[in-house]
């Protein structure tokens, strides 16, 4: 399959399903930048290490440098999310499907986004496919378990190891540096706390650019003729462009999530921002290097659940808290309906 660039916008041009299948797609790529990517600068810029502006545009590079890097030395989770599902042969319906189920995802996301609720993206795309599938196959015959139960091994990863990790690495500062001089502490956790954040959108690159960089390929397989992505290089210009459209997003809309994540959850000191970003990032490299799809919003504030349990469990504003959970609870239900539901009305339409 030919993936360069004049080529694919040939394909674009030439068939109307793939071209709205490619803009839903960098829709749901522009949402995630504006409600999940902002996660990952969300403690450094509420502990006034860096500015907004100039944290977005290091969160941009460093997404793109996730995408980059991590595709070349492991795309695992770009094929877990890819062989997730299985559409059938009819490649036309499939298209369709994969359209529908990506309509589900920026419906559901700008939702939640409204009021100020982080989503998870990775979890909406999930559940956005899974319905679609079901929808072709008018059952769960399309759905490959195998793949699907490492959704089950990310959320539990994602939730129990971020809040873990977070515990440990914070306490373990707090009796560090219990004797040091709190102005050369604070001098030297900001600068960590930066390294931290860069750390994060370095992760979160990895980690959701490969996913919808998958569905975007499948998206180009199927209108192609192919039913699947296996063997193919991810090339360069792909990368940029689900990365640029992705600093677009947070640019835009992330200053709810920014205060929602780092205020409103726990009050954070710069040297728990750093114990949270950090132990987030290890986090989500441990599962790209697994090939686990996990939700960097679930991985991030459960790190920073762990990291204000170290004073007192008082320190988490459970409100918060529960209405995030609840979302998630809701994210593969809600996206997973209208996702049924669209691609039902698109084969028909189409």
């Amino acid at each position: 399959m030919d993936v360069s660039f004049a080529n694919f916008l040939q394909d674009v041009m030439s068939n109307p399903v793939l071209l709205i299948t490619v803009v839903m797609t960098l829709g749901v790529i522009f949402v995630n930048g504006w409600t999940d990517a902002p996660n990952a600068i969300a403690t450094c810029i509420t502990t006034r290490c860096m500015n907004a502006r100039t944290a977005i545009l290091m969160s941009a590079v460093f997404n793109f440098l996730g995408v980059l890097i991590m595709t070349q030395i492991n795309s695992s989770v770009a094929s877990t999310i890819s062989n997730m599902v299985d559409f059938g042969g009819n490649t036309h319906e499939a298209l369709i499907a994969l359209c529908a189920a990506l309509f589900s995802i920026v419906v559901y996301s700008v939702g939640a986004s409204y009021f100020g609720i982080p989503t998870s993206e990775s979890h909406s795309l999930i559940a956005g496919l899974t319905g679609a599938a079901i929808a072709m196959h008018n059952g769960v015959d399309g759905v490959n378990m195998s793949e699907w139960i490492k959704v089950i091994y990310g959320l539990v990863l994602s939730l129990a190891l971020g809040f873990v990790i977070g515990w440990i690495l914070c306490k373990l500062l707090t009796v560090i540096c219990a004797n040091m001089n709190r102005r050369k502490t604070d001098r030297f956790f900001r600068g960590a706390e930066i390294f931290g954040a860069a750390a994060m959108s370095f992760m979160h690159g990895a980690q959701d650019g490969q996913k919808f960089i998958g569905v975007l390929f499948l998206g180009v397989a199927f209108s192609n003729g192919e039913s699947s992505v296996s063997g193919v290089v991810i090339p360069i210009w792909l990368m940029l462009l689900c990365s640029a459209v992705m600093g677009v997003g947070t640019s835009v809309g992330g200053e709810r999530i920014i205060k929602s994540v780092g205020m409103d959850m726990v009050r954070l000191e710069k040297y728990q921002g750093f114990a949270a970003d950090l132990s987030a990032a290890v986090c989500l490299l441990l599962s790209s290097l697994f090939g686990i799809p996990v939700s960097t919003t679930h991985t991030k504030t459960s790190a920073i659940m762990g990291v204000g349990a170290v004073k007192r469990l008082s320190a988490i504003n459970f409100g918060v808290v529960k209405d995030m959970m609840l979302t998630w609870v809701f994210t593969f239900p809600g996206c997973g309906l209208i996702s049924f539901a669209m691609a039902k009305l698109f084969m028909a339409i189409f």
